[in-house]
C-alpha cells in the first residue's frame, strides 16, 4: 500500500481560521484535513466594505475560485497588479501559478467563494508581496 485512502469520505467544514492574505478560509478538503496530496479545496469570504486579500502569490500552483454569492468582485492581477477583472455572483475565477493577484470587495454584500488550488497544504505556499499592497486602491 503506498499511504493513499482506498475509500472515499465526506469531509465536514473545518476550523475556520485567518489566512496569511487577510480572509478567512474554511478548510475542507487538505493535506491537514483528509491527507490530499495536490488539492486543497475550500470556502473563503470577503467581507462587505472593503473587504480584500493582501497582495501575494502562490508560486507553484493554480488557484481557482467560484463566486456563490455576493455583488461584485474586483480582481487584480499581472506582476504589478495592472490588470481588473470585474466578477459576479456566478462567475469563477482563475489565477495561474506565480501571478500576483488581490481581491477586492467593495460592496455592501459579503462575498462568498469556493475555492481549489493544486497544493494541498493549507497556507505553506503563500508567497506575500508587500511592495505590490499599494497598486490597488
Amino acid at each position: 500500500m503506498d499511504g493513499r485512502a482506498t475509500v472515499g469520505s465526506v469531509v465536514r467544514a473545518g476550523t475556520a481560521y485567518q489566512g496569511k492574505q487577510g480572509p478567512e478560509y474554511v478548510p475542507g478538503v487538505s493535506a491537514e484535513t483528509v491527507g490530499a496530496r495536490a488539492l486543497w479545496l475550500g470556502s473563503v469570504t470577503l467581507p462587505a466594505g472593503g473587504g480584500r486579500t493582501k497582495a501575494h502569490v502562490h508560486d507553484h500552483h493554480e488557484s481557482a475560485f467560484y463566486l456563490v454569492s455576493g455583488d461584485e468582485v474586483e480582481l487584480w492581477t499581472g506582476d504589478h497588479l495592472q490588470h481588473r477583472e470585474l466578477a459576479h455572483a456566478g462567475d469563477y475565477l482563475y489565477i495561474p501559478a506565480g501571478v500576483p493577484h488581490v481581491a477586492v470587495n467593495r460592496t455592501d454584500t459579503p462575498a462568498v467563494f469556493v475555492g481549489a488550488r493544486t497544493d494541498a497544504n493549507e497556507q505553506e505556499s503563500v508567497v506575500m508581496r508587500p511592495d505590490l499592497e499599494n497598486r490597488v486602491p
